[in-house]
């Protein structure tokens, strides 16, 4: 028994790739916040840029999710 109905995945390839660079952003906040040099991550890596730019990565996964796939026609 064949199944004549093409699957239709909920992402399309658009959205893996955005999904993709989120991941890549939130893993060089996280990156940012390791390399901190001041104890216990009190410096400017640390508290400001590494977490904002981690943010930033939340974000465009937010979006990865919710940006609608092209149709492939």
């Amino acid at each position: 028994m064949e199944n004549k109905n093409p699957t239709n995945l909920s992402f399309g390839k658009r959205n893996y790739q955005i999904m993709v660079l989120g991941l890549v952003v939130m893993a060089v906040g996280f990156i940012l916040m390791a390399m901190d040099s001041q104890p216990y991550g009190y410096g400017f890596l640390g508290l400001t840029l590494g977490p904002i730019v981690l943010v930033i990565g939340f974000v465009i996964q937010f979006f990865a999710i919710l940006a609608k796939p092209r149709k492939d026609v």
